[in-house]
């Protein structure tokens, strides 16, 4: 059980090390999220070239899109430098107020006037330059406050009145808000996520599975009660029964997948993109990439997330491993949350699952979800340098 890892005794054995001495932080995780963000900075430019040049919003500019994600990815660098910088025993005096913030935020939003709409969604803060996404801010405070509330109650997580009651409350009132901007995909994402951190932390199988059961009803009952998700649903299980209605999105995601074939038509030769498929720099990158660079492309970019999820539940155990409890389960946590949104994504590129407004984290557009992407990914190689150094410490 990894419950009892992460809060297992006698963490020191086996933590010496001999030979060269260990680099100061994790190089193949950094390296991995700067492909990641690199590949997603070309393709946005290639998958939105279209989109910008017939834009009224954009000056009829073809590189609008690229010059937004580009200020947006020097301020998601600034700010996962400055995170890196901080020790995360900060970070975990400062996860309640986080979320608390978010909650106010996720509150501000739905306010008519404060809140911005668009398609019939409130789910932005308009910043002046820039619009804010409140929900996605929320999706890494969640994992920092689940995991500071199962350190701080480990004692009772196994109790459901003292342990898991208090945490599930708060999180009804976030689905709550979530539901009412509407961001059904957000809402699925943290409620994975933080029921992800507490099972990890040692919550009871029992809890677990009866938590379970109450998502996959909630989640019956939300698409029986909105015509618009059951038209979802619907148009996955059979696109091309009316490919220019509600199947058309995932119908010319499916076209450029097979128009990629292997490696591809050739960067910047995507066809869908030209109005055909919808939001091709935002939810369906990967089926540009797919057209684009072909399954060659579509396989690295797998690899490479999947090296990321890897990564950060290795320096989970190293930390779980030295007893560090609160670190171990952010770093597993921000596993579970990049894993399942990029699982969420690509599955929905790929026609397996239903269309949903998830974006592919590190690469699509979207200035809220790249700061705090990047933010997650500066946490992954803090908690890794600070196991560095506790390691030297007891090898010295």
């Amino acid at each position: 059980m990894i419950g009892s890892l992460v809060f297992g005794r006698g963490g020191s054995r086996n933590l010496r090390t001999a030979g060269a001495p260990a680099p100061e932080y994790d190089r193949s995780l950094a390296w991995s999220a700067l492909l990641l963000v690199s590949l997603g900075l070309v393709m946005v430019y290639s998958s939105s070239i279209a989109t910008a040049e017939a834009g009224r919003y954009s000056g009829n500019n073809p590189a609008y899109f690229l010059l937004r994600h580009g200020m947006f990815l020097a301020i998601a660098l600034g700010a996962a430098t400055a995170v890196f910088l901080v020790p995360v025993r900060f970070w975990q005096k400062a996860a309640p107020w986080l979320f608390a913030a978010c909650v106010v935020l996720l509150v501000l939003v739905l306010i008519p006037g404060i809140g911005r709409e668009v398609n019939g969604a409130r789910r932005w803060l308009n910043l002046g330059v820039a619009n804010m996404q409140p929900s996605e801010l929320m999706k890494l405070a969640v994992v920092l406050y689940a995991a500071d509330y199962t350190v701080r109650k480990h004692a009772v997580l196994k109790n459901f009145r003292r342990g898991l009651l208090p945490l599930l409350a708060v999180m009804l009132v976030v689905a709550w808000l979530l539901l009412r901007e509407p961001d059904f995909g957000a809402f699925v994402v943290v409620a994975v996520t933080a029921f992800g951190v507490l099972f990890l932390g040692g919550m009871s199988g029992r809890h677990f599975s009866a938590l379970l059961g109450m998502l996959a009803a909630g989640f019956v009952l939300l698409v029986l009660s909105s015509p618009y998700r059951m038209q979802r649903i619907l148009g996955f299980m059979d696109p091309w029964s009316d490919a220019f209605g509600k199947g058309y999105q995932l119908s010319h995601a499916l076209i450029a997948f097979g128009r990629g074939e292997w490696l591809g038509v050739g960067l910047g030769a995507s066809v869908e993109k030209l109005h055909y498929l919808p939001e091709a720099h935002t939810d369906f990158l990967l089926a540009v990439i797919a057209e684009e660079l072909g399954l060659a492309g579509v396989m690295a970019v797998i690899a490479l997330f999947v090296w990321i999820v890897l990564r950060a539940f290795l320096i989970g155990r190293q930390a779980a491993l030295r007893e560090r409890h609160f670190p171990a389960l952010v770093a597993q946590g921000i596993g579970v949350w990049i894993g399942f949104q990029a699982l969420i994504n690509m599955g929905v590129n790929m026609g397996l699952l239903p269309t949903k407004g998830l974006t592919l984290p590190l690469m699509s557009f979207g200035g809220s979800g790249l700061v705090v992407n990047c933010v997650a990914i500066a946490f992954l190689i803090r908690i890794d340098w600070e196991n560095r150094q506790l390691a030297r410490g007891l090898n010295a």
